[in-house]
């Protein structure tokens, strides 16, 4: 047996496993690197939320719009709603049911299916112009105020000052439509 052979063939074995050693920490280096970024940009993920159109500048929380953000997106609801006739009623459905709640969608479908049905019988038209939005930050509703014109047949029906009530949801980064009543016109 050459035992100078297998001393150079163990220290030879050693060297190798020393830079195994050596890669194997740097890999376990990379990984924890690797999980600490990870979990550094877990809870800083932006999402970025625009409203149909932007007039103002405005913020988003994690739960809440700020009133600029209220405003807008009320107007752009109450156009879907009550901006309507036979012939842009379904697409604008459509669109609303995109905005909805989980929990209010079937209700407001059935409620939009049978105002669009009534309007497309009676072949009815109306339109809002808001003159007044009223927003609450800590409620994430507005008050829309205006006029509502309703046409039946190109012939001018009502034309009576209105106000309603436009409730949001927001979570998970988009905003809900939770609610859209008609309330007294008169109160605050």
């Amino acid at each position: 047996m050459n035992f100078e052979r297998l001393n150079g063939d163990i220290k030879a074995m050693r060297r190798r496993n020393r830079g195994l050693a050596v890669m194997v920490g740097l890999l376990a280096m990379g990984n924890v690197l690797a999980i600490a970024v990870i979990l550094n940009l877990l809870g800083s993920v932006r999402t970025i939320v625009v409203p149909p159109s932007i007039n103002k500048s405005f913020w988003v929380t994690r739960d809440m719009a700020s009133s600029e953000y209220l405003e807008q997106m009320g107007s752009f609801i109450a156009w879907l709603v009550l901006d309507v006739t036979p012939a842009s009623i379904d697409w604008k459905k459509d669109i609303l049911l995109g905005y909805v709640e989980p929990d209010q969608h079937g209700e407001l479908k059935s409620r939009q299916e049978l105002e669009a049905a009534r309007l497309k019988r009676i072949n009815a038209s109306t339109s809002f112009m808001p003159r007044q939005l009223v927003a609450h930050e800590d409620t994430q509703t507005v008050v829309l105020r205006g006029r509502l014109r309703t046409l039946v047949n190109g012939t001018e029906t009502t034309n009576d000052a209105k106000a309603y009530e436009v409730g949001f949801a927001y979570s998970g980064g988009r905003m809900h439509l939770k609610t859209f009543k008609e309330v007294d016109h008169a109160a605050p």
